[in-house]
């Protein structure tokens, strides 16, 4: 019994140290990649000068043609994530402004993104790899319930999500391999002929009355003398329910309703999602009110 007992401790230990290696040697590797994701590409950049920093979800990554703004002479990014929620923005924000970014102008994508204030698992996972080396992000995970094992238990954080930031993306970044999220300055366009679900129901969506993600973002944009717009983007003609987004205003006085901006449904690959050219229709809409000067 005793032999028994030596041995499993032995295997434990062993086990411990293999992955405290695996997560220093994983670790390493997201601490090098530039030209993977938004996530990274912040995390390991330095200071940055900006005109225009465009957050929020997929309505925003595919609403806002950054290269509309450039032409304006306004250097501009879209760091929208597909499927990410304010947790996400407010965090990526965090990390601008401890990078020492200066911005000047921040648009955000505030609308369906308000009924919630959980995070979007698939997207707030890009950030774990960095949790030991950002007091931002320790931070901003420290309430979430599995804290403890993210943060305490080595090379638990990539197990778990072993589908964003396991063994194929590490051996990818190790290669050098690129996507296309960072093309176009952030900004995802699509294609006109690929339609989507069109019929939407948003009847039952509320927004919170006090999303703790927008009201932070809107206090770094104060606190760091940041012009803070923050908009809801359109949705189909077809959509039901579409009495949200005076919800929103009503709760939200202070954010910009669009969704009536871009309605036909040619314009839109999915019912909330336009095509690029109903971004290219929206975009210019929001140069002309408030870059027009």
């Amino acid at each position: 019994m005793k032999r028994f007992l030596i041995y499993i401790t032995q295997i434990f230990f062993v086990t411990v140290l293999l992955a405290i290696a695996l997560d220093g040697l994983y670790t390493s590797v997201f601490r090098q990649s530039k030209n993977r994701g938004k996530i990274e590409t912040v995390f390991n950049s330095d200071a940055q000068k900006y005109d225009v920093v465009i957050l929020g979800s997929s309505r925003a990554n595919n609403h806002f043609v950054a290269s509309m703004f450039e032409e304006k002479g306004l250097k501009t990014f879209n760091y929208g994530m597909s499927g990410g929620h304010l947790f996400e923005a407010d965090l990526l924000l965090k990390l601008m402004i401890e990078r020492k970014y200066a911005i000047k102008n921040i648009i955000l994508e505030a609308d369906l993104n308000l009924s919630n204030d959980h995070q979007a698992e698939g997207i707030s996972a890009k950030f774990l790899p960095y949790i030991h080396n950002s007091e931002v992000i320790k931070n901003h995970f420290s309430k979430e319930s599995d804290f403890n094992e993210l943060y305490y238990i080595p090379f638990y954080r990539f197990i778990k999500y072993d589908s964003k930031i396991g063994f194929r993306e590490v051996y990818k970044t190790v290669k050098g391999e690129k996507t296309n999220l960072l093309d176009n300055q952030g900004y995802y366009p699509l294609l006109k002929h690929k339609k989507g679900n069109m019929k939407n129901n948003i009847v039952n969506l509320n927004p919170l009355p006090h999303n703790k993600y927008y009201e932070e973002i809107k206090n770094i944009c104060k606190a760091n003398q940041i012009n803070f717009i923050a908009v809801m983007t359109p949705m189909c003609e077809s959509v039901v329910g579409m009495n949200y987004f005076d919800k929103v205003k009503k709760v939200y006085p202070e954010i910009h309703n669009y969704e009536n901006v871009v309605l036909e449904n040619k314009y839109f690959s999915s019912c909330g999602h336009m095509n690029d050219e109903g971004a290219r229709i929206f975009t210019a809409r929001i140069l002309k009110d408030f870059f027009n000067k």
